[in-house]
């Protein structure tokens, strides 16, 4: 990631930002590559890939859901009804490239067949691959719950325009004030070192407890799904559970 220019208006900006690199050292994000890869994006550097291929494991990995569902660092934002029969947990980063293509192409239709109806809640949980989606993923929280969900939708909506550019930390700025963020509260929201450790905590239980290491990974009731799937290998999974 290229360093964001140093005028006047981004000094703080960026000293809020460093915690971030610090602490995803070990990462070294190349965002504005744009390699392609016909496997779902692993636990490393965001790239613009290829769509991922959908896997087809014979035997399904389950996760246990009352661990799943217990509670963590940071609370769950739940669409849909809160007593729907199914749950689908999302674990996906904002620079995943995979991850867009499915909340672009797929969630919409499993929005309108599955959520809207009552049958499905949904929930979506912070997967950073790299400083950039930590900071993104701030930003969604410090916005409040009410405008999280929303500004995650943008931020893979316009995920080429962000994330994938010279001045990513600008984007990002214009991008998140459309929902009414001023530069000073994106400046104190990237520095607030609970926030990013609450986020940064959400990836590495996911990564510890159900081996979640490539994105997007989701558990229906448990059950482990992983790639850019399309709606068909949702409805396979999803049909016999709401008979």
């Amino acid at each position: 990631m290229k360093p964001v220019a140093s005028h006047v208006s981004f000094a703080c900006l960026w000293a809020g930002l460093s915690a971030i690199l610090a602490a995803f050292l070990i990462l070294t994000p190349a965002m504005a590559q744009t390699a392609a890869t016909p496997t779902p994006t692993p636990a490393a550097p965001a790239q613009p890939v290829a769509n991922a291929p959908v896997p087809t494991p014979s035997t399904p990995t389950m996760a246990p859901i009352d661990q799943l569902m217990a509670p963590a660092a940071l609370p769950d934002v739940v669409q849909g009804a809160p007593d729907a029969p199914v749950t689908i947990v999302e674990y996906g980063s904002t620079t995943c490239t995979h991850c867009a293509a499915f909340h672009d192409n797929v969630f919409p239709t499993l929005k309108t067949k599955y959520i809207d109806p009552g049958k499905v809640k949904f929930i979506f949980r912070e997967f950073p691959l790299d400083p950039l989606a930590t900071g993104s993923f701030m930003l969604a929280r410090c916005a409040g719950p009410d405008k999280r969900n929303a500004i995650i939708d943008q931020l893979f909506t316009q995920q080429k325009n962000w994330a994938f550019v010279d001045k990513p930390i600008e984007a990002l700025l214009d991008l998140v004030k459309q929902s009414g963020m001023s530069q000073v509260d994106f400046e104190t929201c990237l520095k607030n070192q609970e926030l990013m450790d609450q986020v940064s905590q959400t990836r590495d239980r996911a990564a510890e407890k159900f081996n979640v290491d490539t994105t997007p990974t989701f558990f229906v009731n448990g059950r482990k799904m992983t790639g850019d799937l399309p709606i068909a290998e949702f409805d396979k999974v999803l049909e016999p559970l709401l008979k």
